[in-house]
């Protein structure tokens, strides 16, 4: 990466002007070049960056760049291209601040247009990551280590993962199909399933399904699904009444008796299944767009959500600190209803009461 080509371009005032010809006319037309930008990594300080941009300077340089540098460097300057560094910055200032694209655009003079490409490049190109950053632990020591993890929490056994949906706001997609986003809370939204860790990183994420579908039927066309069946992932996943208990997905028992075995699973249960509501939590305070009414394209969107959970990984994995900004407002959650116990599933789940919380 050229970053001081970058940081020149970004202190630059050009003034040029062409000169065209319109219907016998001699017209000058001012070039449609950056004006007066200002460099971002010199004009803030480092708390003032991390607080606008979510990652601080030295995480930028060293753990985003390189994931984009590559596909946006071009090997000519016809046209005045836009330098990597500024492309991740408007891009990011999008995922940080969820505000129009204009106002993005303002800040560091550039088009509304030039924004809505550069965001969705950006996030294609993060995306083209997904599988590198949103993974499961290898079998072996590293799920070893997750169970242990898992276990440290409230004693719940051979957890890999905890599972839940959240829904992301977005305007009204308009068309034949638009209420199909409207889900049970109604308003218009994308449910996200999301598998996260106990270090509060992303497993594995779904951002597909539209605001009414339920959290069960995105699990049952997942592909975790077919994983946990085929044995390709060691362990049980922990999720709640909104599924149905199988042997690799534990829910909480409904009503259990006071002080019995099945009270101190649904506890144990549910205070690690809290993993991944604190991950939401984590997740949307980072970004928060995913909080706000997104008013991309629909097609868009799902694109917008594994990117950003692609940087939320990222942002773990380098123990990045979380930024120190006001909480916001989340939209709620729909209301979910319990489904319906397996025979296998409820023969595991009552062998793990009686072996761990008798």
């Amino acid at each position: 990466m050229d970053l001081e080509n970058d940081l020149c371009f970004l202190n630059n005032i050009t003034t040029d002007v062409d000169v065209v010809e319109n219907r016998g006319r001699i017209i000058s037309v001012p070039k449609r070049y950056i004006r007066d930008c200002v460099n971002p990594i010199e004009f803030y300080g480092d708390m003032e960056f991390r607080r606008r941009f979510r990652f601080d300077k030295e995480s930028l340089i060293r753990h985003i760049m390189p994931l984009l540098n590559s596909h946006l460097t071009r090997d000519t300057k016809r046209g005045l291209p836009i330098p990597p560094l500024l492309c991740v910055l408007a891009a990011l200032r999008f995922y940080a601040t969820g505000c129009f694209q204009t106002v993005c655009g303002d800040l560091v003079s550039i088009s509304q247009p030039t924004i809505c490409r550069i965001v969705l490049r950006i996030s294609k190109i993060l995306c083209s990551h997904v599988r590198q950053a949103v993974k499961f632990p290898l079998p072996g020591p590293q799920s070893s280590a997750v169970h242990q993890s898992f276990y440290a929490i409230a004693g719940m056994p051979q957890v890999i993962g905890c599972i839940d949906g959240t829904h992301i706001p977005i305007n009204n997609p308009g068309g034949p199909y638009a209420e199909v986003y409207r889900n049970r809370k109604s308003y218009f939204s994308v449910n996200v399933q999301v598998v996260g860790g106990p270090n509060l990183e992303i497993f594995d994420i779904v951002a597909r399904w539209p605001g009414r579908e339920h959290d069960s039927r995105i699990f049952n066309s997942s592909s975790v699904k077919i994983k946990l069946e085929e044995g390709l992932i060691q362990g049980i996943l922990l999720g709640d009444s909104a599924y149905a208990s199988e042997p690799y997905l534990l829910t909480p028992i409904s009503n259990p008796t006071p002080n019995s075995p099945d009270e101190r699973y649904n506890k144990a249960q549910i205070k690690t299944r809290n993993s991944v509501e604190r991950l939401f939590g984590v997740w949307k305070k980072r970004f928060p767009c995913l909080q706000k009414t997104l008013g991309n394209k629909i097609k868009n969107v799902p694109t917008i959500i594994v990117a950003c959970a692609v940087l939320h990984n990222v942002a773990i994995k380098y123990k990045d600190p979380e930024p120190p900004i006001i909480p916001q407002r989340i939209m709620p959650q729909p209301n979910e209803t319990q489904n319906s116990t397996s025979v296998s599933g409820f023969a595991v789940r009552r062998g793990i009461i009686l072996r761990h919380f008798s």
